[in-house]
């Protein structure tokens, strides 16, 4: 299974794993991601980046309570592991609330990795919280542009693209190299995802989620979380700090 998920995402740039999330999760996930949205856009509007942000939410593990709990049950770590042939971090942890009738910048033709790249560098995780359908704003996927540097066109790109549909509880892996939108949502209700993305642990972190979290907090986790997490890969602020015995060190060995 792991195999024939990695070749799909070498191949295509994607894959779909259809019923992943348990329906508990699911529920208590989707109504705080509405709860999250209510600070993230009050603190957009103040700082006046409210234009094009609309139902776009960053970083939930400010939040903790279910959004560590999601990332504490290391979904598809077999398939990421595979992909990197490595470890791998956390680079960022996010949400979008597709909003009926309203484009936020993620319905721009993007890829989420900017330079190109011809090793894996980064793994988009889309975990839907809402069914996917064409009706709500399926996720556009250019297949097999991953595999080019090259933007395709907005004629080409809509003609040829793949639409990621799927019932709530799935979750979409895709190469960051691979060109994609979400789709404009035409129903009267919002359609929700959380938006992860995973890289090798040398890659800087979006937010630095182990000081958002707390260095206290890193032994209440397990050996993987604290991976994923970045504690294994933080950078040493004083000389006290960078010389230290290798159980000790910020930069652990083995990270890449």
């Amino acid at each position: 299974m792991v195999t024939g998920n990695i070749h799909s995402i070498k191949e295509k740039g994607w894959v779909i794993l259809e019923n992943i999330v348990e329906r508990e999760l699911i529920e208590e996930l989707n109504l705080n991601i509405d709860k999250a949205y209510e600070v993230c856009r009050s603190i957009q509007i103040n700082n006046g980046i409210e234009a094009n942000t609309d139902g776009t939410v960053h970083h939930l593990l400010a939040f903790k309570g279910c959004f560590l709990d999601f990332l504490s049950k290391s979904y598809c770590h077999d398939i990421l592991s595979k992909y990197f042939e490595s470890p791998y971090i956390l680079n960022t942890y996010g949400g979008v609330i597709n909003l009926p009738q309203k484009a936020s910048y993620v319905a721009n033709i993007h890829r989420d990795i900017r330079t190109f790249y011809n090793i894996p560098m980064m793994m988009n995780m889309l975990v839907m919280l809402d069914d996917f359908t064409l009706e709500n704003g399926a996720t556009y996927l250019l297949s097999g542009s991953h595999l080019k540097n090259d933007k395709p066109e907005s004629e080409e790109f809509y003609s040829k693209a793949d639409r990621a549909t799927g019932k709530a509880g799935s979750i979409l892996l895709f190469d960051s190299l691979l060109w994609h939108a979400a789709g404009l949502n035409t129903t009267n209700k919002a359609r929700r995802a959380l938006t992860l993305a995973f890289t090798r642990p040398f890659q800087k972190q979006q937010l630095d989620y182990p000081r958002l979290l707390g260095y206290e907090m890193m032994d209440s986790f397990d050996e993987n979380l604290k991976q994923v997490l970045g504690y294994n890969s933080r950078v040493p602020t004083s000389l006290n700090e960078w010389y230290q015995p290798p159980n000790k060190r910020y930069y652990k060995p083995g990270q890449g």
